[in-house]
């Protein structure tokens, strides 16, 4: 069960690779939707940041580069207890926010997978929606589709994937000398990341013209291609 974002101009790879992600779940005190998503997407960009992604040397970063060659999916997994515990053994990057925790893992190929994420359940994570976000003075928003209704697991994907293209959006224009980008990226690494998701009204997500649109390819959840999440700093 894969979440990709539609490339036209990116074929996928024969063998398609994605980026796991595992949500923390308590059944006694379960963490909070949207935090969750925003858990997310941080680590989403954390991962994609850290030198062993970035230095052409790193230990991650020819898996990275492959996965990035085509289309980003990402599949959203939980886990509890002593699974938790397990998969933190596995090369990734977690991240807390409010009460949400979300590991993001090397990418790799969809099938086989390590046996601590392989017999984690994919389907049916939903977490409550207790209150919307608490983040403040974020560098980056992401915006969800209010005329779509997600899982919490489909929605965290489709965070990571807005916060991807927005962090891909900005080192590409911070390359190329673009003073106020720059700083803009500089300050949000800065602050760890960290993101503020949001569900506009119908209306203002019909108005808003955002830099960046994730639409997926709509193989799961959505029964074609929509524009499920957008960003903007």
């Amino acid at each position: 069960m894969s979440h990709p974002v539609s490339r036209p101009d990116r074929p996928d790879h024969a063998e398609p690779w994605a980026m796991q992600l595992v949500i923390q779940r308590n059944k006694r005190d379960p963490a909070n939707h949207i935090d969750v998503l925003e858990a997310a997407a941080t680590a989403v960009v954390r991962l994609l940041d850290d030198p062993r992604t970035t230095n052409p040397d790193g230990v991650w970063a020819e898996a990275v580069a492959h996965w990035r060659a085509g289309w980003i999916r990402k599949v959203a997994r939980r886990a509890e207890n002593k699974r938790w515990d397990d998969v933190q053994a596995l090369d990734g990057v977690t991240v807390a926010s409010g009460s949400g925790q979300v590991r993001a893992f090397v990418p790799g190929p969809v099938a086989p997978l390590p046996p601590e994420l392989k017999k984690l359940q994919v389907r049916a994570t939903e977490l409550p929606r207790k209150h919307d976000s608490t983040q403040r003075d974020t560098h980056v928003t992401i915006e969800l589709n209010p005329e779509v209704e997600l899982s919490t697991g489909k929605a965290a994907a489709q965070a990571g994937h807005a916060a991807q293209l927005a962090y891909e959006r900005l080192v590409d224009a911070a390359n190329h000398d673009d003073a106020h980008v720059q700083s803009t990226l500089a300050q949000w690494r800065a602050d760890g990341f960290r993101v503020r998701v949001v569900v506009p009204t119908t209306d203002q997500w019909a108005a808003a013209d955002r830099p960046v649109r994730v639409v997926d390819a709509g193989l799961t959840e959505i029964a074609h291609a929509t524009e499920t999440a957008r960003a903007y700093w």
